[in-house]
């Protein structure tokens, strides 16, 4: 069991009793619409960018943070309201920085300590929160602590890491990259032990059974949150709570970690956010988010974007309104956090085989596009074949999702992939601001990482400039839904539940909240379909989407028409004005 640092035991009694508390003062009959308001993350939209590949300010190929700087208000303009930042602490770049070598600086590819400050001041002028990567599951094994703990068996940080003198039954179980990988021991050849890796074998994983560990996360954490950070994204999260040694295939999991860093994380900023790294089944839900809500506060949901992807390729919504239906329930403080495209592989392997192999034949046909024998690693405008109505489909499902929409860099602009890279950087390329060489992400002769030039996705076609100026572009249309998204908190806020409207080819949502409905109506097949729409008490709908002076009267229920990948968003008024 991880015990806390004795400094702060005190106070973790004081907090665990705060959160103990928290439910029932703040969700049950004492104004829990209010408390409820003041979650940040409730009804926000998160950007996901990574520094090295935005916006180059110095010419040396690779992006930066006073590049960065130099975009924020371009994300203004979108709308967005929090940056999530991929790892930029030093790293030797094996696995795209995530391979930390230093917690607590920059990576000075990227900038300097400085040039970090004023970003998070220049956001912070915008109104933008930045939350950041917490990879702390496993380091690099060029960071000092592996450095030393490869020296001797006695060494400093020896303990720091999982070790073994035999190699384990279950050594080439549990990969996180089947396929690439093919052990999760591997030998120490300076001390002839082996040493536990989930990950590739250049990133061994920390002890968490080790409180000094514990200890050194949460100095982690208190560093980062002076520095103005307004959350982590925590990677890995199942992996950082394993019981070592307990199994690789199989592991048993300590959830009090979950806890103690909740309560860390809000004795430093009462209103600082953990984004968690979990695909888990619905049934293990409670154990991440906390019964009560004392765990973390969101989590991505693997579970439904999984079965997401299945009804865009094949149209059966079934299992999409299983999977929405399933993770149902969380706590009120608690926030799922739905998204498209991240910047790994779209994980399918929580689907059967057969239904992995239908998303396969229409996304992802080619081997190449396949990834760690389960998923897909292309950017979603491939995928759909770049047909617009499909992208505007996709993009009106995520931001009327209940939860927080997180978009992707260069989604919003319908950036393509390069297979030509490996693995999952292939949806790792440079920016494409504009149709000037090298997409104007820098002046360098050679960017550190190609930019996609040719094709139906190359910068003539795809870039910001050229998309701003088109009225009907992918761009202008994520940028008005995010405007909706913003205008309407009932997503984020509110209860829902998939209704029924005779077409199996439509999905319909309702959302109430303080005495407030809306509908999200979106036909998945090709061809126009009708919704049979039925709301108790229901008067006037006014369409969001196309016209929201418009409204149509009603007596309870309507036959809504749908065109083919159609989406419809209406605000529901009990009453006659």
């Amino acid at each position: 069991m991880r015990q806390p640092s004795d400094g702060i035991m005190i106070k973790k009694i004081c907090i665990y009793l705060a959160l103990a508390l928290w439910p029932a003062l703040c969700f049950g009959q004492i104004a829990p619409r209010k408390i409820k308001e003041n979650f940040w993350y409730k009804n926000s939209v998160i950007y996901n960018l990574e520094v090295s590949v935005f916006k180059d300010s110095d010419g040396d190929g690779r992006g930066d943070f006073n590049g960065l700087i130099q975009k924020l208000d371009y994300l203004k303009m979108l709308g967005i309201d929090a940056i999530w930042l991929a790892p930029f602490q030093p790293s030797p770049g094996k696995d795209d920085g995530y391979d930390v070598a230093d917690f607590y600086g920059v990576d000075s590819k990227l900038g300097t300590a400085g040039d970090f400050a004023e970003f998070m001041h220049q956001a912070d002028k915008r109104g933008i929160r930045v939350i950041m990567d917490l990879v702390i599951n496993h380091t690099s094994d060029q960071h000092p602590w592996f450095v030393d703990a490869r020296s001797s068996a006695n060494a400093k940080y020896r303990d720091w890491y999982i070790w073994s003198k035999e190699r384990p039954k279950d050594w080439d179980k549990g990969m996180v990259f089947p396929g690439v990988q093919d052990r999760v021991w591997t030998l120490d050849a300076k001390t002839g032990q082996y040493y536990y890796h989930r990950f590739y074998n250049f990133q061994p994983d920390l002890n968490y059974a080790n409180p000094q560990v514990v200890q050194e996360s949460q100095r982690i954490i208190g560093y980062w949150l002076n520095q103005g950070i307004s959350g982590f994204r925590l990677d890995a999260v199942p992996f950082i709570i394993e019981i070592p040694k307990s199994g690789s295939d199989k592991p048993k999991l300590d959830f009090t970690f979950l806890t103690d860093i909740r309560q860390f994380v809000a004795s430093r900023k009462a209103d600082a956010a953990i984004l968690g790294e979990a695909n888990v089944e619905p049934k293990e839900n409670e154990q991440y988010f906390g019964k009560n809500g004392e765990g973390i506060q969101m989590m991505f949901n693997f579970y439904a974007n999984q079965h997401l992807f299945y009804a865009l390729a094949t149209g059966d919504l079934k299992p999409f309104s299983d999977a929405l239906a399933q993770t149902t329930g969380i706590p009120d403080a608690s926030q799922w956090a739905h998204f498209l495209r991240n910047h790994d592989e779209i994980d399918l392997g929580r689907l059967t085989e057969q239904q992995r192999q239908k998303i396969y034949k229409e996304m992802g046909p080619n081997s190449n596009m396949q990834l760690y024998k389960r998923g897909i690693r292309r950017r979603l405008a491939p995928m759909l074949k770049n047909d617009i109505r499909r992208l505007q489909l996709a993009y009106s499902l995520l931001f009327s999702l209940p939860g927080t929409p997180v978009i992707r860099y260069g989604e919003e602009i319908g950036m393509g992939d390069d297979l030509s890279l490996r693995e999952r950087l292939s949806v790792r390329t440079p920016m494409q601001w504009n149709g000037d060489r090298n997409a104007g992400f820098t002046d360098a002769d050679a960017p550190f990482r190609p930019v996609i030039v040719k094709g139906e996705y190359g910068t003539d076609s795809v870039n910001v400039d050229q998309e701003f100026r088109q009225p009907g572009s992918l761009f202008n249309r994520i940028r008005a839904l995010i405007a909706m998204r913003r205008s309407c908190p009932e997503i984020g806020l509110g209860e829902y539940k998939v209704l029924d409207v005779g077409s199996p080819n439509v999905l319909a949502i309702r959302y109430d909240y303080q005495r407030q409905t809306l509908v999200m109506l979106h036909n998945f097949n090709d061809h126009p379909a009708s919704a049979d729409l039925q709301i108790d008490g229901a008067k006037v709908l006014y369409d969001l989407t196309e016209h929201p002076q418009d409204q149509k009267t009603i007596n309870g229920q309507v036959k809504i028409a749908m065109e083919g990948y159609g989406s419809k968003w209406y605000r529901v008024n009990q009453s006659l004005p």
